[in-house]
């Protein structure tokens, strides 16, 4: 396993920016992986999922206009590096069709993760329900404690 690397998904960056469950264990998840050095990727579809998160929050009334903007800067500048291997559409689909995910937006992270052999840290439950067992890298963000390596 790549210690290096890490991939993390749209969930757990956005509670870097705004306040949300388990946003106390996003930060200092994140500030163990600055602190070691790991480098944090993920799919190109990340830039995507951050900025409609972001709207959504708006649409719904949860931030503010200029929250979601101050929000969408800080968010944007995440030293989080976008990657697209080649067979990653692929891969993901096939993923998607093992695990039945209804759409393969999960399952690029999976793939993500599993083409460069490092750990995958989610916010969504549901997903790592669904893989968990049967892809000990993928971790769920819920269950990060302060001090875990």
């Amino acid at each position: 396993m790549n210690k290096s690397l890490v991939c993390a998904d749209a969930g757990v960056l956005i509670k870097l920016v705004v306040a949300e469950e388990d946003s106390d264990q996003a930060d200092v998840v994140w500030e163990r992986w600055k602190e070691d050095g790991v480098k944090v990727v993920s799919p190109g579809l990340l830039l995507f999922e951050l900025t409609s998160v972001l709207r959504k929050k708006v649409h719904r009334g949860l931030l503010s206009p200029e929250e979601a903007e101050r929000a969408f800067d800080l968010v944007h500048r995440l030293l989080v590096l976008v990657l697209t291997p080649p067979d990653l559409h692929r891969r993901a689909c096939e993923l998607a069709a093992r695990f039945k995910r209804p759409a393969a937006y999960d399952a690029y992270y999976l793939a993500l993760a599993e083409m460069m052999n490092c750990e995958f840290w989610t916010a969504d439950h549901r997903l790592f329900n669904a893989v968990g067992d049967e892809l000990p890298w993928v971790h769920w963000l819920g269950t990060y404690e302060e001090g875990q390596r």
